[in-house]
């Protein structure tokens, strides 16, 4: 059995179709944390999906109403970049659901890891980038609201800027945000994270973990949280589709370590979000995401 529990259900599936988000990936990380002996069915637990009253304590009312309405405009749509439908919305509320639940395991198993989540790229008013709500924005105000929680920092290492999470937390002296991203990548402006780092076209293994150390040592000096998120995102992948970092599988990993092995030192529980992936092969962005389930384990014993 594993020390932490895995968050996962079926209905995370966006339903896309034909799309470069391959959102059947939540799907096949289960099925392959089962088949190769990981996990087993014990280990994972479904969410419940957000109630509308923890999206509203991130996101305007109407922009909630118009996604749940189906009434969302050409623009809306055209920002969001996928289709809408009732799948959709259902998918992303279950997301919201199982980052909340993660986030509540990670205080008790100090790691949650939801199969799941890291739309980053949602503001208070608007999606963008494949992300319709901020699911991340969402765990951590549902757990300040309930008294869980005072302070809360968000490592974003997905390959695009978590240009939402850090608009929303702009101000915010209770939420510390650093991102780590490639600097000439959607989207093209990118609102300021408490630590931004802006890497080159091509960084690989090295360049990446330095930095990354760097900012992560740099944000743990001056704020101690009382949760890390950590967006995993499988994108800096060498053979990605919408990246252009040059990190390899077994990069990818150190860098999970590095994150969940200082966050674990410094006994700060830590929730996964997966966030983005698009690797010409499917089954390379399932291998990295449950690479960083397993480097969660390795980060407890």
């Amino acid at each position: 059995m594993l020390p932490f529990r895995l968050v996962y259900h079926p209905r995370y599936n966006l339903h896309l179709g034909r799309h470069v988000f391959p959102s059947q990936k939540y799907a096949l990380i289960r099925e392959k944390l089962l088949r190769d002996g990981f996990a087993d069915e014990s280990d994972f637990v479904e969410p419940e999906p957000a109630g509308d009253d923890d999206v509203l304590l991130v996101h305007d009312a109407e922009w909630v109403r118009r996604l749940k309405d189906g009434t969302l405009s050409y623009a809306d749509l055209l920002r969001l970049e996928i289709p809408w439908s009732r799948e959709t919305v259902d998918a992303f509320w279950f997301s919201a659901g199982g980052s909340i639940l993660a986030a509540r395991n990670a205080l008790s198993d100090r790691v949650g890891y939801n199969i799941g989540g890291g739309f980053h790229h949602a503001f208070r008013d608007h999606g963008e980038g494949f992300c319709a709500i901020n699911d991340i924005a969402i765990a951590i105000r549902r757990l300040q609201k309930d008294g869980l929680i005072e302070r809360a920092m968000v490592v974003d290492c997905d390959v695009h800027q978590g240009n939402g999470t850090a608009a929303i937390f702009d101000g915010d002296s209770t939420v510390f945000t650093i991102s780590l991203q490639q600097a000439n990548n959607y989207p093209l402006v990118k609102p300021p994270s408490d630590i931004d780092v802006n890497l080159q076209d091509g960084f690989g293994d090295e360049e990446y973990l330095a930095r990354l150390g760097e900012a992560f040592e740099s944000g743990l000096s001056h704020f101690h949280p009382d949760l890390l998120i950590y967006v995993a995102g499988a994108d800096p992948y060498r053979d990605d589709q919408l990246g252009g970092l040059s990190l390899s599988i077994d990069g990818l990993q150190q860098r999970d370590r590095l994150i969940l092995s200082g966050a674990v030192a410094r006994r700060i529980p830590v929730t996964i979000v997966l966030a983005g992936g698009y690797a010409h092969n499917t089954a390379d962005t399932v291998a990295i995401h449950c690479n960083t389930a397993r480097a969660a384990r390795e980060a407890l014993v």
